[in-house]
């Protein structure tokens, strides 16, 4: 195996003089339209949707143990390379480059950034340049396939990780993308509403998750039941604060301007961060069991998980009640999944994949025109049944695409690269047998 690790670095070499001979310098660059207060704001928010990636090591880091600390961290940082290189070559294109049948976007539209520059807006977004619109689009590009790596979390090979990212990415994420946020795409136009990624994003990481745990099987420290507690809760604690922080420009960054909808979901999303959090350990508290910071973390994050497809179609008093049903749910999912032989490591499955599909339910039942004239057909709490139910068809549908399609991807991968550590290797940790790293205790 030793003889092809140098094909990454030939693959890099080539893709970085593709650059140089098409270098798609733009013949003029559009600013008509635009408008000044609306692209600093999504500056800004793409900025902090990026540093969610970086929230989520810590926040995943501080939840393994000790010997697995700096590969699991090294899992979300490296897709901030890989992505944000992939989606400039070709990522961007096959998401919202020219539909084909709805399904997926054509390869060559944007190939290597061609034209984006000097393209006109994006027709959902018509006030910011066609390259930002592109740029915060790749920070929910990057953030998705590191989310499914909790669940793979002290066993998994590192190159085949990164191996599976891209494969994710292309064949998972893109398309999920292109039919939910493209204006031909399917999803759109059924009329399935996902204002920031609770399908495109949470429902493909959590199918993604549960296939990988599946495939990958159970830890050898699961199967004895000797599964050594997290090693650092304060990075689980920093993790949740800066995902909390940047989940505003997730999901207020979604509605792609500096406006009263950016506003009502900057608060939707606060809103129902706080209720999650505290019905997670309230929920704890019933069963018997001491409120703790772990728990608030999750908590938090699943109510930011569940509010992110609805947060700028809902009401911010209903976000109370989406953030609170969210975390019951997702702390009673959880709870099932420790009772049975399913090894999701960081639980991202009960969290990520079930907090998604409450938000997308919920905002089938809550969506209202009075908070967004985007809506055309209002949610079931309004008297309409028509968005609940294609919600609930797009449930299906996503659900089972993003489990098989991940399926498949992750046996193409093991064919090429074996997907799991030796068991030696498993035993020592991965930061010392993937990386050759390791934490140096006080």
């Amino acid at each position: 195996m030793q003889k092809f690790n140098f094909i990454p670095l030939i693959i890099l070499l080539s893709v970085s003089l593709i650059g140089v001979f098409l270098p798609s310098a733009p013949a003029q660059i559009v600013t008509e339209g635009l408008d000044t207060g609306d692209m600093a704001w999504m500056l800004v928010a793409s900025a902090m949707v990026l540093l969610m990636t970086p929230g989520l090591a810590y926040f995943y880091g501080g939840m393994v143990n000790n010997k697995n600390v700096i590969s699991t961290m090294l899992q979300s940082f490296i897709a901030m390379g890989v992505i944000s290189v992939l989606w400039v070559v070709v990522g961007f294109s096959v998401a919202f480059g020219e539909s084909i049948g709805g399904i997926i976007g054509n390869p060559t539209t944007y190939f290597m950034f061609n034209g984006v520059l000097e393209s006109k807006p994006w027709s959902l977004a018509p006030t910011i340049p066609l390259a930002l619109f592109a740029f915060f689009q790749l920070k929910f590009a990057v953030i998705t396939p590191a989310l499914v790596t909790g669940s793979m979390a002290e066993r998994i090979n590192f190159r085949s990780y990164v191996l599976f990212m891209i494969l994710f990415s292309l064949f998972v994420y893109a398309p999920l993308a292109h039919w939910t946020w493209h204006p031909e795409g399917l999803l759109f136009n059924m009329g399935v509403l996902d204002f920031a990624g609770g399908t495109v994003v949470h429902m493909s990481a959590g199918w993604a998750a549960l296939a990988g745990a599946l495939y990958l099987k159970r830890r050898r420290s699961h199967v004895e039941a000797s599964v050594l507690p997290p090693a650092n809760i304060p990075f689980v604690l920093l993790g949740t604060g800066l995902l909390w922080f940047g989940w505003f420009g997730f999901n207020a960054g979604s509605a792609v301007g500096a406006s009263a909808l950016a506003v009502s979901a900057f608060a939707t999303t606060n809103t129902a961060a706080g209720a999650a959090g505290l019905a997670w350990v309230l929920f704890d508290a019933a069963k018997g069991k001491k409120v703790s910071a772990l728990g608030f973390c999750i908590g938090a994050v699943v109510g930011l998980v569940a509010i992110t497809p609805a947060a700028g179609f809902v009401t911010i008093p209903v976000a109370i009640f989406i953030g609170t049903i969210s975390s019951i749910i997702s702390n009673y999912i959880a709870h099932l999944r420790t009772k049975s032989a399913l090894d999701d490591t960081l639980d991202v499955f009960p969290c990520h994949g079930v907090g998604g599909m409450v938000g997308m339910i919920m905002t089938g039942v809550f969506a209202t025109s009075s908070v967004n004239s985007g809506v055309v057909d209002q949610g079931l709490a309004y008297g309409e049944t028509t968005l609940f139910i294609n919600h609930m068809i797009a449930l299906v549908l996503v659900s089972a695409f993003a489990f098989i399609m991940s399926f498949i991807l992750l046996k193409v991968t093991d064919l090429i690269l074996p997907l799991r550590v030796t068991e030696d290797d498993e035993k020592v940790g991965l930061d010392i047998s993937q990386h050759d790293e390791f934490l140096v205790e006080a």
